[in-house]
């Protein structure tokens, strides 16, 4: 029996093992060997954008870590270019991190918050005879940088002496050079393989106020003598990053040999691969393009990858987990299908969207041998997939509205929805038979005259004959009008920037976004508000838009219930 619950319990940590990804290996190696009593983890963005949904799956990855290992995890800005910033995106980022549903450990950090520590590093450098500062322009130091195949050529700066550095550094701070007059250099190898070790920039000058600190620096460290220094600074023991960072992490360490004190917590810079989907545009300048041109309302339009995108369009924080945790944690680049990311979504919301019955493309049903006058509620079901959802009732009457493609005047055996002399089930009320076609002088359908079976009430068969259409409807008196946003694709190609001679705009759906007007909800809907969401029962996921008013109910569709590239007729 002992031996029994060993083995069993031999194979529970093998496939504990087998599930962590190489990351929570490390983790986990650490822990056990001492080398950290803790897990310190960051989620270190720019605000010079929003987020997008690669930078989810990072902050997903990064708290998840926190989580898991009893650890913690900071948010910092990196702020450190003070003409591409804006608090609006730093507002935004604090938002998306709460929507997520993360806490970051204390206070919010700044990169900014360093720039006297950073300096002081600089000047470490600088008396270590590791840094120079560079009379050359931006153009001449990338001229000399070389090839990877050739070596870079020595700045006719680099071995002025350590006191004209110091002096011209503390110039540099002082305002006294215009912008791009002079840069300080790290002084490593203008022959290394690596382009990032050939006598990196450090520091550069901009006289531009910034967000934080206003007018107090004109100089501003570069992101890779920032965000490294940061990280030993708050005692971050694993700084995750994604995959085009692999080629810093020499400098990253570089810089870390040069100002490690021992008996410090020293960081790890490890390296993921990013999160590419298909159909999308993941960088921030093609992003921003997107936005500035109007190819898209904002930053939050529905369409967008951006997290705020994802939200206003019906995501649920869970649904991006799903996702993330389906993707994994690869260490080579690929491209993942957004198909997954869309089954993610309908798998969360089919667990808890309340359902409800709304008609996007109405026409109008009489039931010619229903009571003129008779109303009556009806119980539906909020949720099968939750029974603690309970019921709501929905009110019917003689004349309901269905959706038009749910109707065919002429359909072969196949097609099991109401057509001539055809017999359906409408959804928790009543069977219902077509007996005559009302049509304006267009020859357009603009009525159905239909009887109903009495005694078909919550649409059971009284006598065991098969009804094998059930369709959806709503009560014309009891209607609520709603505008319907339907989106689509933002791209007709899946990869729309890998296309060496053409721009990516090109690709843009031109159907990635339809308005359906007034179309017929049940009253349900009155009590909503934006951010609610809903399945509407046969036609998909929706959410109630920001852009709602009393006056007026604004939905979007988050996801089909199905791919549509997929959907079969009938």
């Amino acid at each position: 029996m002992n031996e029994a619950m060993t083995e069993k319990e031999t194979n529970e940590i093998r496939e504990e093992k087998k599930s962590l990804n190489f990351i929570e290996q490390i983790v986990e190696e650490d822990l056990k060997s001492g080398k950290h009593k803790e897990i310190i983890t960051r989620f270190p963005p720019e605000p010079n954008g929003y987020l997008h949904i690669g930078h989810a799956k990072s902050i997903i990855l990064n708290f998840g870590l926190g989580e898991k290992y009893n650890g913690k995890t900071n948010l910092r800005f990196d702020d450190t270019n003070p003409v591409k910033e804006d608090v609006e995106y730093a507002d935004s980022i604090l938002e998306d991190v709460k929507w997520l549903g993360y806490k970051w450990h204390g206070e919010v950090r700044y990169a900014s918050d360093y720039f006297e520590q950073l300096y002081e590093w600089a000047i470490k450098l600088i008396k270590d005879g590791y840094a120079y500062v560079d009379d050359q322009s931006g153009e001449e130091i990338s001229a000399t940088r070389g090839t990877p195949l050739q070596p870079g050529k020595e700045s006719p700066f680099r071995n002025r002496s350590v006191e004209e550095n110091l002096d011209l550094f503390e110039r540099m701070r002082k305002g006294e050079f215009k912008d791009g007059e002079k840069v300080l250099r790290a002084k490593i190898d203008m022959s290394s393989p690596n382009m990032h070790m050939r006598d990196p920039v450090m520091y550069r000058i901009k006289h531009a106020e910034h967000h934080r600190t206003g007018n107090k620096w004109c100089i501003y460290p570069m992101y890779d003598f920032t965000h490294g220094q940061s990280d030993y600074i708050e005692g971050i023991t694993h700084s995750i990053c994604t995959l085009e960072f692999e080629n810093h992490r020499p400098l990253y360490d570089w810089f870390l040999d040069r100002i490690y004190e021992e008996g410090k917590t020293r960081p790890r810079q490890i390296e993921f691969a990013r999160l590419n989907l298909s159909y999308t545009v993941m960088s921030k300048r093609k992003l921003l393009k997107l936005v500035e041109n109007g190819y898209v309302s904002g930053w939050d339009d529905p369409r967008m990858p951006t997290i705020s995108g994802l939200r206003r369009r019906g995501y649920t924080p869970e649904s991006l987990k799903i996702f993330a945790e389906k993707v994994g944690v690869a260490k080579r680049e690929n491209i993942i299908d957004v198909g997954l990311l869309e089954y993610s979504v309908r798998e969360h919301l089919n667990k808890t969207a309340q359902r409800l019955m709304t008609v996007l493309d109405p026409l109008k049903v009489t039931i010619t041998n229903y009571p003129e006058d008779k109303e009556e509620m009806l119980p539906a079901v909020n949720n099968p997939e939750d029974e603690s959802a309970g019921t709501r009732e929905v009110p019917f009457s003689g004349t309901l509205y269905i959706e038009r493609e749910d109707f065919r005047e002429e359909a072969n055996r196949k097609f099991f929805r109401l057509k001539p002399g055809g017999e359906v089930r409408l959804r928790y009320a009543y069977f219902i038979k077509c007996n005559e076609v009302i049509k304006d002088e267009n020859g357009n359908i603009t009525e159905l005259l239909c009887t109903y079976d009495p005694l078909s009430k919550g649409g059971k068969s009284p006598d065991g004959r098969k009804v094998k259409g059930t369709l959806h409807w709503v009560s014309a008196k009891h209607a609520v009008d709603v505008d319907v946003r339907l989106y689509d694709r933002l791209f007709s190609d899946e990869t729309p920037d890998g296309h060496k001679d053409k721009d990516f705009t090109e690709f843009i759906n031109p159907e990635s976004l339809s308005v359906l007007k007034n179309c017929k909800s049940e009253p349900f809907i009155k009590n909503a508000v934006p951010g609610d969401r809903f399945q509407f029962e046969r036609k998909g996921y929706f959410c109630v838009d920001k852009d709602s008013s009393k006056d007026k109910i604004i939905i979007n569709r988050t996801v089909a219930l199905r791919d549509s590239r997929s959907k079969k007729n009938g």
